[in-house]
């Protein structure tokens, strides 16, 4: 498994670290509201794996309910 340098993925990696977890995923909307984001990591290529797709289904999740939440004209995330 190769190390991955970005600054989203080093949060996740830091996350697993101080949590003692062996997969961290970190779903994040960017200051301005404009962007959802998700990063995942694993502490193998399997785990590294499994993490991703979770989070690609989370991902989606809190994607879905931003969207519907800014339409009922909620901006808070």
């Amino acid at each position: 498994m190769a190390f991955n340098p970005s600054p989203e993925v080093a949060v996740a990696r830091e996350a697993a670290k101080k949590l003692k977890a062996k997969a961290a995923i970190v779903i994040y909307v960017s200051e301005d509201g404009e962007k959802i984001g998700m990063a995942s990591y694993g502490q193998d290529a399997k785990t590294c794996r499994a993490a991703a797709e979770l989070g690609d289904w989370l991902y989606e999740s809190a994607r879905q309910h931003v969207v519907r939440s800014r339409r009922a004209g909620d901006e808070r995330i």
